[in-house]
């Protein structure tokens, strides 16, 4: 089942930004009128138990967040491999967690070319030694994701990015689950730091 994003609207509010690593998810979390996102925390990624995701959840309700944007990571010819597979496989057990919770808070998938190169560069301009970089760098990352996402909801006046949805309960078919929506025309304007290990 897909939902496309409603053209001309978009969620209004606090919004967070997810970027998805092997070993660190970094959060992020912009402010009620969408002007400016902030690096927020950074968690250990548990593949096993996603105790991170339902930090992340439950970071959504104690926030009232409106919207979720998690990065893809896409190459720079636009292709998706087995990180943006990462990323599309955690957004929707983030979709899952959220509908245990009862929130109907839409999660967005947005084009992240970059997002961790351009996080290490701006930390590296701040004066921040590079060993320092690992406790930061992905929640600074997550606010690049976060930052595009809005600026390009204000520049669009519509919603951004890939929603994904969950099917229905009644609906079961091989192979069923979250879908996603293709991202918006012009979303893939970032370039991609493809296969990161964070």
């Amino acid at each position: 089942m897909t939902d496309p994003a409603a053209a001309g609207d978009y969620p209004q509010g606090i919004k967070l930004g997810v970027d998805v690593g092997t070993v660190r998810v970094g959060v992020a979390i912009c402010d009620r009128e969408s002007i400016l996102a902030t690096p927020y925390k950074t968690l250990d990624r548990n593949a096993k138990k996603n105790s991170d995701v339902r930090v992340i959840a439950k970071l959504v309700q104690e926030l009232g967040a409106v919207q979720v944007f998690v990065g893809l990571p896409r190459t720079m010819k636009g292709e998706e491999r087995a990180s943006a597979v990462m990323a599309t496989d955690y957004a929707r057990l983030l979709v899952g967690e959220l509908a245990a919770r009862d929130l109907p808070v839409p999660v967005n998938l947005v084009d992240e070319r970059l997002s961790s190169v351009s996080a290490h560069r701006s930390l590296h301009e701040a004066g921040m030694s590079s060993r320092n970089h690992r406790k930061v760098v992905d929640q600074v990352a997550a606010a690049g994701i976060l930052q595009h996402a809005i600026d390009m909801q204000k520049a669009r006046g519509a919603d951004v990015g890939s929603r994904v949805t969950a099917p229905p309960p009644s609906v079961d078919m091989e192979g069923s689950g979250p879908e996603t929506v293709p991202a918006a025309p012009g979303d893939t304007d970032r370039s991609s730091d493809n296969g990161r290990h964070q």
